[in-house]
């Protein structure tokens, strides 16, 4: 079920996201991985977070929302395929988000994101901290 998460708990969202860019990003060096691991506490406070939690309370996946555009969605890696991004994804739409990025090197992303009605509208060679991982901006048009 999806619902809110206090400060107190953004620790626990560390191995959920590094599960799933361990799934989804193979482009990632480790040094690269290590990086964001280290700053990606830095965002959580900077957006509005929604987290999957299974019957025992244990998260499974969390949605980040900044105004309209979805700034991260991660699953963990074995919780994929059971439809909490779907309905991440859905709470997320539903809150009014119609926008975001995902890495070009990551076509299961992509897929999905095409798949829950998003298309391409443009592309960035760098990332958001100037390194070469490209972004395709995608915005919301409807569900297939």
């Amino acid at each position: 079920m999806i619902t809110t998460i206090t400060p107190q708990e953004f620790p626990a969202l560390i191995p959920v996201w590094e599960s799933a860019v361990r799934a989804t990003h193979d482009f990632l060096s480790e040094q690269d991985i290590a990086a964001l691991r280290a700053q990606i506490p830095d965002y959580f406070p900077m957006v509005t977070l929604r987290v999957w939690r299974d019957p025992q309370g244990q998260i499974q996946g969390f949605v980040g929302l900044a105004g309209e555009t979805i700034e991260m969605l991660f699953i963990d890696a074995r919780s994929r395929g059971k439809g909490i991004g779907r309905a991440l994804l859905t709470w997320a739409i539903n809150q009014g988000a119609n926008q975001l990025d995902v890495n070009e090197q990551n076509p299961q992303a992509l897929a999905f994101y095409q798949h829950c009605g998003f298309e391409v509208i443009g592309r960035s060679a760098l990332d958001g901290q100037g390194r070469p991982f490209p972004l395709l901006h995608m915005r919301y048009v409807k569900p297939r």
